[in-house]
Formats: structure tokens, C-alpha cells, sequence
């Protein structure tokens, strides 16, 4: 196995700050100390890098992706700076004219940017995409804008909840059209977008990726196909997470991680889907349940009795009640200690109290939590706020609260419905538009690498120490300084030059 020394830069590591020099042999760091000590061993490695001042830190793990659906919007209709719906509909024609026929998937309209939130119809649709089968979703993924073709593929799709004729389908009319128009994506298409993302991750600095899979989100194949392309290619791992209710088989059977991921409790505040207990501010509704307290507690016992991860998508605060119930439940039938052992993990947690952090700090939950979803809908003038009222956005994504609780963070992107891009998120973390909610950077560089392999109920990743898995980054920090940038808003973020997983190079800029 070759052996590769790393000298002249600054190795994150806080137990030898002082550290220059790093020893990677085969998969593993074999060594970190200052240059000075790693000359005696220069002549004996096959290759020396000089890291010409550049800092050396563990690699990210973005701990909720949807690795597909990531990969076919980088490759196909992304409509995340649509600022109309006119604009929306030019982009889906221009698409539509170059793409000549085939099912078009295409992503990331949000109408709390628009001047006028008025969504496009149906007819609109069919006018620009020439009569095609067309879905669009929504950018949390939450609901999605379909043409009369897409929605005459399934003569009942009428009869599901949250169904309307205009095309804009929200809920269980939301889930049958996904599937609808995911079922057009060849193996082909599956292997080239999976690709992509995974190519796209390891340009970030990303080393491993939490695919957050379910019958909702991508099929059983896509799934596999995905766990097997991470085994027989260089690149990312992929730590794979199937959401499906009654217990670890079907995770199981699959090759999964755990039984957890988005395994939807509710839906998202932006698609007013995610379940309140009073109204949201712009709309009389309370949201959707796809989970009552029964089904998730039921989840929950099965799970911890057989010592496998369970998790769900969490954000509405009547939905978190569920979840707490769920748990108290599941800890009255088998006790808390095994709901403990079992490590379960819950996606997004936007809308908690202090008393229900405590109690998941307690048990041992983890919070796989996104912070760009506050870059992006939270302050004052944000979506979060006209959904929900001053009062209640401003309780959303408690940060500092969940870290000074002893409740432990893995950060993500759910991309596609924000990009990856770990420095971006730590740097949303950081500068959270509630001050109260703020965290350090060093802390959020912890959530982006420790706290990732702590989700997944790995504790001796996301450090560079003897012994530990190769897994790093090479940055060339704009500020030239050699430890964890401050990364204030006027300051560009760190670039990636190089990314190692498990020894091997998957990254180097050009």
C-alpha cells in the first residue's frame, strides 16, 4: 500500500494544533506532527505533497442528500433563480425546445421570491411544454407543479389529498406524481446523475454523503443502484437511510443503514404542509400528517428492540409532539435504554421547545438539521415569517439551545433543496438571522464532520488522528489563514484543492 506525506500547511486537528505535517499510509493517517519531525521519514514515503500554507481538515459529511434527484437537477431543468412565473415558463419552453420529447423533471421554483406569488397552471404548463409530461417541484420537494399530461397518467389522482385541478399538488396527490414522473428515469439516467452528485460532493470537500432514500423519494432500485455504485467506484461514501414505517425490515433487506431518513412525520412550512398546532399566519390550514403517534411509536419499538436506527422527517411543532409521544411511548414499552442504545435520529427539527430538546439530548437523538434553510426563509422580512408570524420563526432552528442542551447536530443540505456546500452551511449556522440561535464556527465545523459519523452511529470518524480513516480536505482559505476561517458575510468561503476518502485522491482542482 503507498504512503503519502502532506507537509508545509496547517492539519486540523485541536489535541496538536502546532501541527504542519500529516502521514497518510494506505487508507489510513498514520501520523501528525510539525515538518520538522517528518523530515526523517521523507526519503522512505512514495509521494510528498507541499501544502504551500494550505489548511488540512477531516472531510465533510452532509448527513441528508437525495443523491439523485441532486444529480438530475445539476444536470437537467433547475429553476432556483426563477424570480416569476413567467420566468418559470420561459425556462421550461427553452428547456422543452432543446430537450425534444421525454419527461421533464425540473426543480426548485420558490414563489415567496417572486414579485407576484401567483403560480402558473396547468394549461400554462402545457402551453410551454408543447403538451409534455411535465413536473416541477416545489424547492422543498414538498409539492410540485404538473402538466395535464403528467396528471392523466393517474385517472384517480383526483381522489388524493391535496389534490387541485390547477396542477398544483401538494400531499398524497404530490407523492403519486413524484412517482409518476420518477418512473421515467432509465438506470442510465440514474447511474449518470448519481455520478454527478457524487462528483460534485467530492469537489466540496465532501467524503461522505447520508442518502436519505424511501418509497416517497427515489424506489428500492435507485436506492441499491446507488449503494452499489459508492462500493465499486472511488468518490464519497454513501451511508444509505431507507424511510419506510413498521420496523427495520425493508431497511434491512436493502442494504440501509437504518430505518430512518425521510420517513415524513409532516411536510415543510414552505408548501404549508409541515403540521402545526395553530394555523399557519397566511393560510387557515394546520398542515399534514402522514404519521399519528400510534404509527410512530410502533416504528420506534420495533426498531429499538432489534437495535436498529429509526428516524423521521420532523418539522411542524404538532408534528414534533407526535414524535414525542412516539417516543414516550416506544420508552414506557421496551425502556429508555434501549431507545437509547438504538441511536435514532430525526431530519430537520425545525419547530422544538426546550423541554422536548431535553428529553431527545436524553436519549440519545440525534438532529440532522440543514442551516440554510435559514439563510434562506428566516429574518424578519423571510418565507418562514409570512408562513408562521414574527413570533414563531423566530423560535425556529434553535442551534445554540440544542448544543447547550447536549443535543448533538449533524448538518446537511437536503439537497437538492439547498446545495450542498459545507462552508456555506457552517457559515448559516454561524450567522443564523436570530442571534440567539447562533453557534461558533468551530462547533459547526463539528456538526459538518464529527456529528455526521455520530448520526450514523460512528464515533471515530470526521477527526485526523493515527489510526482514523484517510478522510480529508485540502483548502486554500481566502483570508491566508492557516486555521478555521471566521467566515464572516464580506469573506469569500475556503476552496477545495484536494479530497481524500479512505486514501484515495477523488478531487483535485484544476
Amino acid at each position: 500500500m503507498s504512503t503519502t506525506l502532506f507537509l508545509g500547511g496547517h492539519i486540523e486537528n485541536p489535541i496538536r494544533p502546532a501541527a504542519t505535517a500529516l502521514l497518510i499510509d494506505g487508507a489510513q493517517v498514520a501520523w501528525v506532527g510539525t515538518d520538522d519531525a517528518a523530515e526523517a521519514d521523507r526519503s522512505s514515503v512514495d509521494v510528498v505533497v507541499d501544502l504551500a500554507g494550505a489548511l488540512v481538515a477531516p472531510a465533510f459529511v452532509d448527513a441528508h442528500v437525495h443523491v439523485t434527484s441532486t444529480g438530475l437537477t445539476l444536470t437537467g431543468l433547475d429553476l432556483t433563480m426563477c424570480r416569476s412565473a413567467t420566468e418559470l415558463l420561459d425556462q421550461l419552453q427553452e428547456y422543452c425546445r432543446r430537450a425534444r420529447g421525454g419527461v421533464v423533471l425540473g426543480h426548485g421554483w420558490d414563489e415567496t421570491t417572486w414579485s407576484d406569488s401567483a403560480l402558473p397552471t396547468r394549461q400554462d404548463i402545457d402551453r410551454a411544454s408543447y403538451g409534455g409530461v411535465v413536473y416541477l417541484s416545489r424547492i422543498d420537494v414538498h409539492s410540485c407543479l404538473a402538466s395535464s399530461a403528467l396528471m392523466a397518467m393517474e385517472p384517480s389522482l383526483s381522489g388524493h389529498a391535496g389534490f387541485d385541478d390547477s396542477g398544483w399538488l401538494r400531499q398524497a396527490a404530490h407523492h403519486a406524481a413524484r412517482e409518476l414522473a420518477f418512473e421515467s428515469v432509465t438506470p442510465a439516467q440514474r447511474r449518470t446523475a448519481q455520478r454527478t452528485t457524487r462528483q460534485h460532493a467530492a469537489s466540496l470537500g465532501i467524503g461522505t454523503i447520508h442518502e436519505a432514500g424511501g418509497p416517497q423519494i427515489n424506489g428500492p432500485d435507485d436506492f441499491q443502484e446507488l449503494l452499489a455504485l459508492s462500493a465499486d467506484e472511488p468518490g464519497p461514501n454513501v451511508l444509505g437511510y431507507w424511510g419506510q414505517a413498521g420496523g427495520p425490515a425493508a431497511a434491512s433487506a436493502l442494504g440501509a443503514k437504518g430505518a430512518a431518513g425521510d420517513l415524513f412525520i409532516d411536510g415543510a412550512i414552505g408548501s404549508r404542509t409541515a403540521r402545526l398546532r395553530h394555523p399557519y399566519a397566511d393560510s387557515a390550514t394546520l398542515g399534514a400528517q402522514y404519521l399519528d403517534t400510534g404509527q410512530i411509536s410502533e416504528h420506534l419499538v420495533e426498531c429499538s428492540r432489534e437495535g436498529a436506527q429509526a428516524g423521521f422527517h420532523v418539522i411542524g411543532d404538532a408534528a414534533m409532539d407526535a414524535l414525542i409521544d412516539g417516543l414516550r411511548t416506544a420508552c414506557k414499552t421496551v425502556g429508555s435504554d434501549r431507545v437509547r442504545a438504538a441511536h435514532h435520529r430525526l431530519e430537520h427539527v425545525e419547530l422544538v421547545d426546550a423541554e422536548q430538546i431535553a428529553l431527545l439530548s436524553h436519549l440519545g437523538v440525534v438532529a440532522s438539521v440543514q442551516p440554510v434553510f435559514d439563510e434562506l426563509w428566516g429574518g424578519a422580512d423571510g418565507m418562514y415569517v409570512t408562513r408562521l408570524g414574527a413570533d414563531r420563526a423566530a423560535g425556529m432552528n434553535p442551534y445554540a439551545a440544542m448544543i447547550a442542551a447536549g443535543l448533538r447536530l449533524a448538518f446537511g443540505s437536503d439537497a437538492p433543496v439547498t446545495p450542498m456546500g459545507p462552508w456555506r452551511a457552517i457559515r448559516a449556522a454561524a450567522r443564523h438571522r436570530t442571534p440567539s440561535s447562533r453557534i461558533s464556527v468551530r462547533e459547526g465545523f463539528a456538526a459538518h464532520t464529527q456529528g455526521g459519523w455520530h448520526a450514523a452511529g460512528l464515533d471515530d470518524g470526521g477527526v485526523l488522528a493515527p489510526g482514523a480513516s484517510a478522510d480529508l480536505a485540502i483548502w486554500a482559505v481566502p483570508d491566508g489563514t492557516t486555521e478555521l476561517p471566521e467566515l464572516h458575510d464580506d469573506q469569500p468561503l475556503p476552496v477545495c484543492l484536494r479530497t481524500v476518502v479512505q486514501g484515495h485522491t477523488v478531487y483535485t482542482a484544476a
